[in-house]
């Protein structure tokens, strides 16, 4: 494989120009893995057993209760928003970011075959995905905010964090503290999904035993990033609508 491969790999099947241009294997990849977590859940739903869980819905139960504890655990305000929230982003992005595990130059293979000449089957190594995903949940903390704080969410620009006397530098201050929530939010995903998916097409330019042996031991620890990177974003997403259910005192 030459390094122009890695760079067409690197390429979205998109239609449109400029602004309007669409990425429609990141859509579609998307779209699909919110309908397996749908779906699972309806037939998981359908299908509940009492006493000692198996299979799927063990497992489903786990996550849940494990979303829950973490959220009962960081803020003492009980806010119905935030564990549903935050067990779909979990899912969700756990499930995009599986799709890295598939061999690199596979998903393009298989593409062709249909006349398409582009196409990236993990959706979180887009940052349209993850700027989404992040300014969702900004949205959603601006929302609750407004909810429980009421207008007074607004005095924050004001007065934090030098007091009222210094209300400009406040508001520029305060500005850059909440512009930085959703930046770092898709800014960190993205560039650890971003950066496996580049140690695998890399991997692929080795010969075939090299490959083998290189992608089995990354493909372990690629796993490993995928869960903590789906933890870290559910964790901060956690994190800051519980602190817009805060009162300010």
């Amino acid at each position: 494989m030459a390094s122009g491969d890695i760079a067409h790999h690197l390429t979205n099947w998109t239609v449109g120009q400029g602004f309007w241009t669409f990425d429609l294997d990141t859509i579609l990849m998307g779209w699909v893995m919110a309908a397996i977590l749908v779906i699972t859940a309806m037939v998981v739903g359908s299908r509940l057993q009492s006493g000692a869980p198996a299979g799927m819905q063990a497992w489903l139960e786990g996550v849940v209760e494990f979303i829950d504890k973490l959220v009962s655990d960081s803020f003492p305000v009980r806010d119905p928003l935030i564990a549903p929230v935050a067990l779909t982003v979990f899912l969700w992005i756990l499930l995009m970011n599986s799709m890295d595990l598939i061999p690199a130059y596979l998903p393009g293979a298989v593409a062709a075959w249909f006349g398409i000449e582009h196409f990236r089957i993990t959706p979180t190594v887009n940052l349209n995905t993850t700027f989404a995903v992040a300014l969702t949940v900004f949205g959603l903390t601006i929302f609750t905010s407004l909810r429980v704080k009421g207008f007074a969410y607004f005095k924050t620009y004001l007065t934090h964090p030098f007091g009222k006397y210094l209300m400009p530098v406040n508001i520029v201050m305060t500005l850059i503290e909440e512009i930085t929530k959703p930046l770092s939010l898709a800014l960190r995903l993205f560039g650890n999904m971003f950066a496996g998916e580049l140690v695998f097409l890399l991997l692929a330019l080795l010969p075939w035993w090299g490959n083998m042996i290189l992608g089995v031991v990354w493909s372990g620890f690629e796993s490993l990033i995928i869960m903590l990177q789906a933890f870290i974003f559910t964790v901060l997403t956690v994190v800051y609508l519980g602190m817009a259910n805060m009162q300010e005192h």
